[in-house]
């Protein structure tokens, strides 16, 4: 089976072009990210016809978060419990596929903005909630994939300019700490359980050439527990949809998992 993740930055502008991925990559779940509309607006029917069942959480002009898949979707969470977070950034389902029940979990992870501003702050306890959520949901399922634009670049290696975007936002040591306090839990980076070509990316800034230059970062990421990980077969970054007109400034991260 297949899990995707792919930041569409607004489902209202690309929905065609999600549509055209699926039926040429039929996975069996897509989690998104940046949907920019509310649930009334979120187009249900349309990925019911494509074959996908979906859980929403949206927002208004910001943020909002989805699961696609091709079987049901139960015990949906949307939020981190007990967060009260005003914006729509997490969503959480369980599938039952040919591994067994799997609990994946969808984020948008916070920006930041600067190190030394209030929108950082605001990360740093955003991703502790997080982390202290997905401790107890990994407690409960033995089977948890986390997938998302994560808005860490975790090594050097995942950004085109380590040098000069040292210390600078997905960069910091407090983002990549937390980045790895996950790993901790008892995740595994799937993209990094196989050989990868250098300079892999998965987010290019729209200015300045960023994609026709390769001036990208890899912020998109999908974590895998340790029962899951003998699974996993494959981990990769398609690139094709950034060539898209009007893309997404984020490529489609692809997990492949078989028993």
């Amino acid at each position: 089976m297949q899990i995707a993740t792919w930041n569409i930055n607004s489902l209202t502008v690309r929905l065609p072009q999600v549509l055209a991925w699926l039926a040429a990559n039929p996975v069996d779940a897509l989690c998104l990210q940046e949907l920019k509309l509310t649930d009334d607006k979120f187009p249900f029917d349309a990925l019911k016809d494509a074959g996908y069942e979906a859980a929403a959480f949206g927002q208004k002009t910001y943020n909002g978060v989805a699961i696609l898949s091709r079987g049901p979707l139960r015990d949906v969470v949307r939020n981190v419990p007990g967060s009260q977070d005003p914006q729509a950034r997490v969503i959480a389902a369980t599938l039952d596929t040919p591994l067994g029940a799997l609990r994946l979990i969808n984020g948008y992870f916070v920006n930041g903005q600067a190190p030394d501003s209030e929108k950082f702050v605001y990360k740093m306890q955003w991703l502790q909630a997080l982390q202290d959520w997905v401790r107890s949901e990994m407690a409960a399922h033995e089977r948890l994939v986390l997938v998302g634009d994560f808005n860490v670049a975790p090594e050097d290696r995942d950004s085109y300019d380590p040098v000069g975007l040292a210390d600078t936002i997905h960069h910091t040591q407090e983002e990549r700490a937390h980045f790895q306090a996950l790993l901790a839990l008892g995740l595994v980076d799937a993209y990094r359980l196989f050989e990868q070509p250098e300079k892999s990316y998965s987010w290019w800034d729209y200015r300045m050439l960023g994609f026709q230059k390769n001036r990208g970062l890899r912020i998109d990421h999908i974590l895998v527990s340790k029962a899951l990980q003998p699974a996993v077969r494959a981990c990769d970054i398609d690139r094709a949809p950034r060539k898209n007109p009007q893309p997404s400034d984020h490529a489609p991260v692809v997990v492949t998992l078989a028993a």
